[in-house]
């Protein structure tokens, strides 16, 4: 849990914040290190370091691979990192770092990273869940009202919550087994279009006709699963029940990969909507890496009454502007992370039964899982 460091003074915990807050933010969760520099909530520099040529041949992410290539590539990133923001590592006055979910080992490399800089200085650490500082990241580049639905679109998330206020958010539906971005990557790896398959997919599809198939999607209605959503099936028709629901003959891999999309964004968009009018919102607010999409955006500007944010096309994947920035954000609520401070495989937090209570995270109902730290 975010704790006091005692070696760090309030007058100048106070000092730094309101002055002249220059925050490092590192994400390694996946197979990209990302760092950034953010001086008062302003962008100074961002690299990112990305191993996609690496993990191409295996169709997708190879945990060990990547934590290996983490402890290679974390130095040389932050060093570049400060050579772009043209300032001294003296000059960083708060450490931010992703340490949930992700894969552990590439996790750890960056924790570590993170906490030995911040300790080396004698500043103060703060963990970063960042699911969440996908979502925030939109607060950053747009000025946005409370309350709005949040979505979070990704290769391992696909979650909906009615966001109240910064620490008031209530997950109302999420994905029961693949998410959406997993989905892509699997479709595209099957019939061989590319990694990572959500880019692959969304070029290759503005060449088809999205009409050659009738893909079904999950119409999880009943109960408390009215807002979730469901990707298996999906995926299962498109990879091995093709014949079954295509509507012409002589179609091509374009019309696949439209067809797939049509339907992969089409059941997101009708949760969306039912989510929207239910809690009488107007406004949604996406992040992850499908935020990316193009025939997701283009679908979001065609709600009528309904205002869109997303952010730019270079922060919607995992990037450390985000981590930075929530993590100033985390500081000025006066959160700061022990030395000790673990890091998490997985959350509970993004499934449905988050809300909050005395303005802090509360787990109300989880799913059937683990949550495994290290």
């Amino acid at each position: 849990m975010a704790t006091k460091k005692n070696n760090f003074s309030l007058f100048n915990y106070h000092f730094f914040l309101y002055t002249n807050p220059m925050i490092l933010g590192i994400e390694s969760s996946c197979d990209e290190f990302a760092v950034a520099i953010l001086h008062n909530n302003k962008i100074l520099a961002g690299v990112v370091a990305s191993q996609i040529e690496q993990h191409r041949s295996f169709g997708g992410v190879a945990p060990e691979v990547a934590s290996r290539l983490h402890t290679e590539l974390a130095l040389p990133t932050v060093k570049e990192c400060l050579a772009k923001a043209a300032i001294k590592p003296n000059q960083i006055t708060a450490v931010a770092y992703t340490n949930r979910p992700g894969l552990v080992g590439s996790l750890l490399v960056g924790a570590s990273f993170a906490k030995a800089f911040a300790w080396a200085l004698n500043i103060p650490s703060i963990a970063v869940d960042h699911i969440r500082a996908h979502l925030y990241i939109n607060h950053l580049v747009h000025n946005i009202d409370y309350p709005y639905l949040g979505a979070i679109i990704s290769g391992g998330h696909t979650t909906l919550m009615v966001v109240k206020s910064f620490n008031d958010i209530e997950v109302i539906g999420s994905t029961i087994d693949d998410a959406c971005g997993e989905c892509y990557d699997k479709v595209a790896k099957h019939y061989g279009w590319g990694f990572p398959g959500g880019p692959a997919i969304d070029k290759l599809s503005k060449d088809g006709d999205e009409l050659a198939f009738n893909f079904p999607f999950a119409n999880l209605y009943k109960g408390n699963h009215r807002y979730d959503m469901s990707y298996s099936g999906l995926k299962n028709a498109v990879i091995n029940q093709l014949e079954l629901f295509k509507v012409k003959e002589g179609y091509t891999q374009a019309d696949i990969a439209a067809g797939f999309q049509r339907a992969a964004i089409g059941q997101l968009m009708a949760k969306i909507k039912k989510s929207l009018k239910d809690f009488n919102l107007h406004t949604v607010v996406i992040g992850g890496g499908v935020a990316a999409n193009s025939y997701l955006r283009a679908k979001l500007a065609q709600l009528k009454g309904i205002t869109a944010y997303s952010p730019p096309l270079s922060l919607c994947g995992d990037n450390g502007e985000m981590i930075a920035f929530l993590g100033g954000k985390l500081l000025e609520e006066g959160e700061i992370s022990g030395l000790n401070e673990k890091v998490y495989n997985r959350v509970l937090e993004f499934k449905r039964g988050l809300k909050s209570e005395n303005g802090k995270m509360k787990i109300e109902r989880s799913y059937n899982g683990h949550n495994n730290s290290q």
